[in-house]
């Protein structure tokens, strides 16, 4: 296919992704700063205490924790999640089904 063609498709099912998201998950960044502009991780908030929140990249000290840094990322977390109740016969572990096409 050529790249028009599956640009086409990509953006539609980002679209549908997108709107799944806002559905379903309410997100907010880790760090709500602006990317490029030196940051603390404790701008993280209650965050800020969880090692894996903050992850730091570049010219770190050997020993320590730096003060801060570039964000480069904010990063995401998950405030809510709002998925819809499954039936009494649904298998909660079954993502998608199989497929079989019969000839």
């Amino acid at each position: 296919y050529a790249d028009d063609q599956v640009g086409s498709a990509v953006r539609n099912v980002h679209a549908q992704c997108n709107e799944a998201l806002k559905r379903y998950v309410k997100l907010a960044p880790v760090i709500d700063g602006v990317e490029g502009t030196y940051s603390k991780p404790e701008s993280a908030g209650a965050l800020a205490k969880d090692p894996a929140a903050v992850k730091f990249t570049g010219n770190l000290p050997p020993q320590g924790r730096p003060a801060g840094g570039m964000l480069r990322h904010k990063g995401w977390q998950a405030l809510e999640a709002r998925l819809p109740s499954l039936g009494a016969k649904q298998n909660a572990a079954l993502l998608a089904p199989a497929e079989l096409e019969v000839e």
